[in-house]
């Protein structure tokens, strides 16, 4: 393993951006749908992680300490864009939604993907970041470690977001609110 401790900060961002780059464009399409915002989000974030790495002391992993903070980036910039938008859901709210359009069959894989980000997109912070983590491949105490929660907290929100995102999209649930 690398010690990141010993390499300037522009380094560290350019080996950050190449390594995680992709992963960092898949949570910005997550968070945000409209192409130009998603743009931004994505600067901001790459923003925010350099800034980040004049503090990184290597106590929690490269790749735990870049979702962390390209989450609550992502988190920072949402809050802003919803200060002037429909207000976010709850689990709970998405959950006692009415059945929406059933027997959707002819979607095809992007558009049941957009379908798929656009119920993500309408989750609170906080289970927006632990949905998207869990997609990218993280593990309970991975996704803890980003967010504070203990990792059985993630285990049972992990479960509870999968049930509830299941259930909208195949009813055709779109939009929630």
């Amino acid at each position: 393993m690398r010690d990141y401790l010993d390499v300037g900060q522009d380094e560290l961002y350019r080996e950050t951006a190449d390594s995680y780059g992709a992963a960092v464009a898949r949570l910005a399409r997550a968070y945000e749908a409209d192409a130009d915002r998603r743009r931004d989000l994505v600067q901001e974030i790459h923003i925010a992680l350099w800034r980040s790495f004049t503090s990184f002391d290597g106590r929690c992993s490269l790749r735990t300490w870049v979702y962390r903070v390209s989450h609550n980036a992502a988190i920072s910039y949402v809050m802003r864009q919803q200060r002037n938008n429909a207000p976010l859901v709850t689990l709970e709210d998405l959950e006692s939604l009415p059945d929406g359009r059933a027997g959707e069959d002819a979607a095809d894989r992007s558009r049941a993907l957009e379908r798929l980000l656009a119920l993500i997109q309408q989750l609170k912070p906080v289970d927006r970041q632990v949905i998207l983590s869990y997609l990218e491949g993280m593990d309970a105490a991975a996704i803890g470690e980003i967010t504070g929660l203990s990792p059985g907290n993630v285990a049972t929100k992990i479960h509870r977001i999968k049930h509830i995102l299941t259930r909208q999209f195949h009813q055709g649930g779109r939009h929630v609110g």
